[in-house]
């Protein structure tokens, strides 16, 4: 394959390096990156971004040498090109900023550069916003002051707006008052700039950087949840009789930006493998090797902020109940089980698995059934759930079986209650039977006999608990919003784990967080001390209502980890309903 680089055909040279690029290990990487250097000056703009996608790749997959690939990005930005290639060499570095932190520096200061004399206006707003979110956290954020306010200077009108409000985000996020101070100066000097945007920018943020109540609007570092508002807008937009009341923004889950670009760097990597199509005059040629007609002359691999798309495993889940008639009405999906349990073992003759899905009034449970018997066919597979106390406050409204369940072919099977109280939180522990017609099989041809007989098989009880009613959520001031909340519906209770169950603070935190099922805010998911810590949680309850906790816990090495948990909400209930999955 090796070979293939030198060929006089360009094409097929570019796929050969992609190629190899895509496939390669660790310790070929230094090659390679020597190999290309000589290569991207022979080879046409369209060729060049295909190899730097790939290099986009290489980078996430071989963070270790993040030094080699950095180096030979920079230098193919100070070459010529046009702006697909500019852009795809920009957001290969973006990654390298966001995903590896031992570059993030070195990376900045290259982009600093590249800005100096960059002709393409989009690229140099979407760095100078990159280094208004980067740049106060370095250990020297003054050294790009200098870069950005020379946008200010020499620019057109766009991106001196863009580099005001990059210096305003120095101006708020840095804590030396001697930076303060220098970015209120430039930004007065930017009330006389000639372009009106310019000078709203800077005038908006001259009093943003003096008023402490408006600085979270441009420090949060809170999101929404695009997947869920995008599912949740769309719920809404399809039932015509919800038009007369207004979106429940508030039942959106608020995410961090670090949980953002996580998630981000996840879809990135699930697609390190695929390699674009590389046109060859009328055919082109596959990663699979095939040869197929060209449809253009490049078929690219993806070069926005999120070149592959990942899958949101609720949307999914959502999409898929919305299709089943007898769920249509149940309204959006507000919580699924992030793991589906296990209810057999993975060597059973009958595997089951089992995801729970919460609505405003109904709770569906999904069970993921699978045959491994390959002498066995299993007809109108149903399961029978039953609580272990009648009268909880749930009925039973839907059960639709699983129409078969051949020889490894899963199969899915539902059970749906509705609650008498829609305001209602029940818990309970539902004991399950699965109930199915089996049919003696060939092994060899798979052909069931005519006729079967009706047998069933007992599988693990599933709980209902009250962390499947709350939905963590990121909030970026828990201080403000305690105090907001009050103590009018705070419930404290004093609770002790065993040094069994918690054998350090760090153990009785993920104890606490998989009972709640809140978001540990203000990074105190990790103890700092081995004796002392508080943890403070986040969520919002089925209904749209937001759940705040505060636990000050205590560590012995004798007796283990004693705490005292705060709840706070704006319903009394929904605080005793909380605290009580921890009794």
């Amino acid at each position: 394959m090796e070979n293939l680089i030198t060929d006089q055909n360009r094409s097929v040279a570019t796929f050969a390096i992609t190629t190899l690029l895509k496939t390669g290990n660790e310790a070929s990487v230094d090659r390679l990156m020597k190999q290309i250097t000589g290569f991207m000056s022979e080879i046409t703009d369209e060729f060049k971004v295909i190899v730097v996608d790939a290099i986009r790749s290489l980078c996430l997959k071989f963070p270790s040498k993040q030094a080699v690939m950095l180096g030979f990005l920079s230098g193919v930005l100070r070459d010529e090109g046009g702006f697909e290639f500019k852009r795809a060499v920009v957001e290969a570095i973006f990654d390298l900023v966001k995903f590896i932190p031992e570059c993030k520096e070195a990376a900045l200061s290259h982009l600093c550069e590249f800005i100096e004399d960059c002709e393409f206006t989009k690229l140099s707003v979407r760095i100078l916003h990159l280094l208004g979110v980067e740049g106060p956290k370095t250990p020297t954020p003054t050294k790009y002051i200098r870069y950005i306010y020379n946008r200010v200077i020499l620019e057109n009108s766009i991106v001196r707006a863009a580099a005001v409000s990059a210096l305003a985000k120095f101006g708020v996020n840095v804590a030396d008052e001697q930076v303060k101070q220098s970015v209120r100066v430039l930004l007065t000097r930017c009330l006389d700039d000639t372009d009106d945007e310019v000078r709203d920018r800077s005038t908006l943020f001259l009093r943003v950087m003096d008023n402490e109540e408006a600085k979270h609007y441009v420090s949060d570092d809170s999101t929404y949840s695009l997947p869920a508002l995008e599912r949740g807008l769309v719920t809404y937009i399809n039932d015509a009789t919800d038009f007369d009341k207004p979106f429940n923004i508030a039942a959106v889950p608020k995410i961090t930006k670090a949980q953002e670009e996580a998630e981000r760097l996840r879809t990135k990597t699930l697609d390190l493998v695929s390699t674009p199509t590389i046109s060859l005059g009328s055919t082109a040629v596959t990663s699979s090797g095939a040869v197929t007609p060209a449809l253009s002359s490049v078929v690219s691999s993806g070069r926005g902020p999120t070149p592959n798309a990942g899958v949101d495993q609720q949307q999914v889940y959502a999409q898929l109940l919305q299709d089943i008639p007898e769920f249509a009405a149940f309204g959006p999906l507000f919580k699924s089980s992030v793991v589906p349990i296990e209810l057999t073992e993975s060597e059973t003759e009958y595997v089951v698995r089992c995801v729970k899905h919460v609505f405003a009034e109904h709770i569906v449970f999904q069970f993921n059934c699978t045959n491994t018997l390959n002498d066995q066919l299993l007809e109108e597979v149903t399961i029978v759930m039953q609580p272990e106390v009648d009268d909880i406050g749930i009925v039973e409204v839907v059960n639709i079986p699983a129409p078969k369940l051949e020889y490894n072919n899963p199969g899915v099977s539902y059970v749906a209650f509705k609650k008498d109280d829609p305001d209602d939180y029940p818990l309970t522990t539902f004991s399950n039977t699965l109930k199915f017609i089996v049919k003696d099989c060939d092994p060899t041809s798979g052909e069931p006999d005519e006729e079967g007989f009706e047998d069933e098989y007992q599988v693990e009880d599933v709980e209902l608990v009250t962390g499947d009613y709350i939905l963590p959520t990121y909030i970026g001031n828990f201080t403000e919003t305690w105090e907001q909340l009050g103590d009018e519906n705070e419930v404290v209770e004093t609770f002790a784990l065993d040094k069994e169950r918690a054998p350090s603070l760090k153990a009785a935190c993920n104890s606490i967080l998989d009972l709640l099922s809140m978001h540990a805010v203000e990074d105190t998911a990790t103890p700092k001390s081995n004796t002392v810590h508080t943890l403070l949680v986040s969520g919002t309850c089925l209904g749209g209502v937001s759940v705040l906790g505060r636990s000050r816990m205590t560590f012995s090495a004798t007796s283990g980890v004693a705490f005292e948990l705060a709840v706070r909400s704006g319903n009394r209930s929904v605080s005793q309903v909380v605290i009580g999955a921890i009794a």
